[in-house]
């Protein structure tokens, strides 16, 4: 079982960037696809950007591609986000996900065994 905790969030104007972390404990990123997802007030939970177990492949809301990057360190055991050109739009907690039934970068919410407690990204216009 692994356990993850995000950090990085906050307030940034419109325009900014960020940058979030998910350390995990328990058992190594590498064992497990990871992902990020974000849940804004009054909607459904929804995939951000996400890894294959092997890290080869990724994916990404379309509408974060180019401005959100989703990393690894293994040596850290860490998954980052980096977010640029933030919005307004994208305001919502983000939360650092794992599964251990997945190999490759799936984006269904339900996959996923393993949630962080969310970090909170508030985004000024």
């Amino acid at each position: 079982q692994v356990q993850l905790v995000e950090s990085g969030g906050g307030l940034v104007q419109s325009g900014g960037s960020l940058s979030l972390s998910c350390t995990a404990s328990g058992r190594t990123v590498s064992n497990y696809a990871m992902g990020w997802f974000r849940q804004a007030p009054g909607k459904e939970r929804e995939f951000v950007a996400v890894f294959s177990r092997s890290g080869g492949s990724t994916r990404y809301l379309d509408s974060v591609q180019v401005r959100f990057t989703i990393s690894r360190d293994n040596a850290k055991n860490t998954v980052y986000l980096q977010m640029n050109s933030l919005k307004p739009e994208d305001t919502a907690v983000y939360y650092c996900a794992a599964s251990s039934r997945l190999y490759f970068a799936g984006i269904a919410r339900a996959s996923y065994d393993y949630w962080g407690q969310g970090t909170q990204v508030t985004v000024s216009s």
